[in-house]
């Protein structure tokens, strides 16, 4: 059970309620974690329009998904990996190989998104220090500073839904159940 309220648009602040419409128009459905954020119009606000910043940075989707669901894999997040996932299948129609090896933090079968993952992971554990050689592996695997400073705004990105959904608890929907993932022990 969810430790936050998760609001529809009948019951979130007025400000909130075109954010979840808008939602549940896109997806057929309001992910529980929108629910969450609506109990903040602003966090809800942040997601929503820094998530269509993000979907205009100069990375593919396949990049932006492996931003993302290595950052809620690092962080531990179930909801934000079986979204991403869904994402993956859904709109990005993935190879499975490549969404499990990303779900599971193993070798990606691409080198390049390879090292985007690895340069994700370096962010977060560093805080944002990443060593010269890591920033130098991501460079020599064919990034540049746009993508290091898109990385982070991905970074950021996932780490409101993460961290939000880590405090709440959120519960997966019945419409993610099929993409649900445990983090390893």
């Amino acid at each position: 059970m969810s430790r936050l309220t998760i609001q529809t648009p009948e019951t979130a602040p007025e400000a909130s309620q075109p954010y979840l419409e808008a939602a549940k128009a896109k997806n057929g459905f309001i992910p529980n974690l929108l629910g969450v954020l609506a109990n903040a119009p602003t966090a809800i606000e942040m997601y929503m329009k820094v998530g269509e910043i993000n979907g205009r940075s100069s990375f593919t989707l396949e990049e932006r998904e492996t931003v993302q669901i290595t950052a809620a894999a690092t962080h531990g997040c179930a909801f934000c990996v079986a979204g991403h996932t869904a994402i993956c299948y859904k709109q990005g129609k993935l190879e499975p190989d490549f969404v499990n090896a990303l779900r599971d933090q193993t070798t990606l079968p691409n080198p390049k998104l390879e090292a985007l993952a690895e340069f994700t992971r370096a962010v977060i554990r560093s805080r944002g220090a990443v060593q010269p050689e890591e920033l130098q592996a991501f460079y020599a695997a064919g990034y540049g500073e746009q993508q290091v400073l898109e990385t982070i705004l991905g970074v950021a990105l996932a780490t409101l839904c993460n961290f939000s959904n880590s405090l709440a608890g959120t519960e997966l929907n019945p419409e993610l159940a099929a993409y649900r993932w445990q983090a390893k022990a």
